[in-house]
């Protein structure tokens, strides 16, 4: 079956997150993603909130951009809030959006260098390996967790273009597409993991997660329209009721989608009812 899961967006203020959360554990949502975009709210200090608040839901960061946090840094927060929620933090990391990287002086040259670096280092420390690394960003001299998690979490990437998606194949155990992409999007998506993955002779279980821009209620089409980017292809995001919402994540799903998000416009002003909406109305068409 297909998972299925909203977005609390961080334009909302954080104060929001609470009642956004506990009608996302009421409603029977599976999960509760949230962003770390700069300079907005923080993904894991979000994410901690909601674990506590919650008995069930997952929570997924989408994503920490990784110039601004130091590996072992991400592991030991990781690994703390894996060994205090089991199974329940989604994690997900990306190379950052470049000029929010060079606002805050942590540009690199080679985004998709240090992103392949950082997983790989990131997924060993939350194996509970002892790593010594020297690459060109992640350096680290008998690194180890004192309490990695029980089992090592899969761990996600976001990307766009294909050199990034194909290193999510090859260096990550999910990969996460934002809503610029549509269902032709996600099907070249999942042919360049899987070009990625042959190329590292990987053989375990990968998980793409698509997103899906969806706006509900009146002047849905008008209110789809403006939060559309040129960077969005022709198919992405839906304007419409559960049944057209339902028959879009339908559509992520059959090009290769194994979970599918489902994000409000920026401009959603009542959270709570869109998550409801997702859980109550489209969850049982899907």
């Amino acid at each position: 079956m297909t998972v299925l899961g909203a977005v609390f967006r961080p334009q909302n203020p954080p104060e929001r997150l609470r009642a956004a959360a506990r009608t996302a554990e009421a409603a029977g949502l599976e999960q509760l993603w949230l962003w770390e975009d700069c300079f907005l709210e923080s993904g894991i200090a979000s994410a901690a909130a909601v674990l506590a608040w919650t008995e069930r839901l997952r929570v997924g960061i989408g994503l920490l951009p990784v110039p601004l946090r130091n590996v072992a840094l991400t592991a030991m927060e990781a690994a703390t809030l894996d060994r205090l929620f089991p199974e329940r933090l989604l994690l997900g990391v990306g190379h950052g959006v470049q000029d929010w990287m060079g606002q805050v002086g942590a540009r690199v040259d080679s985004p998709v260098t240090l992103l392949g670096e950082y997983l790989d280092a990131l997924r060993a420390l939350l194996a509970g390996k002892r790593v010594t690394t020297s690459g060109r960003y992640v350096r680290l001299d008998e690194v180890a967790l004192d309490w990695p998690p029980l089992a090592p979490p899969r761990i996600y990437a976001g990307a766009r273009g294909p050199r990034s998606i194909r290193l999510c194949g090859s260096h990550a155990d999910g990969t996460l597409l934002d809503s610029i992409t549509d269902a032709d999007g996600v099907r070249a998506a999942r042919a360049l993991i899987d070009e990625g993955r042959a190329a590292a002779g990987r053989t375990d279980e990968h998980v793409l997660v698509a997103s899906l821009l969806a706006v509900t209620g009146p002047g849905a089409e008008a209110r789809l329209a403006a939060e559309r980017t040129p960077n969005h292809a022709p198919g992405a995001g839906i304007a419409g009721d559960a049944h057209a919402v339902a028959a879009a994540v339908q559509r992520l799903v059959e090009a290769g989608a194994d979970t599918v998000i489902i994000q409000p416009a920026a401009d959603e002003p009542d959270p709570e009812a869109f998550i409801r909406f997702v859980a109550e109305d489209v969850r049982p068409l899907v």
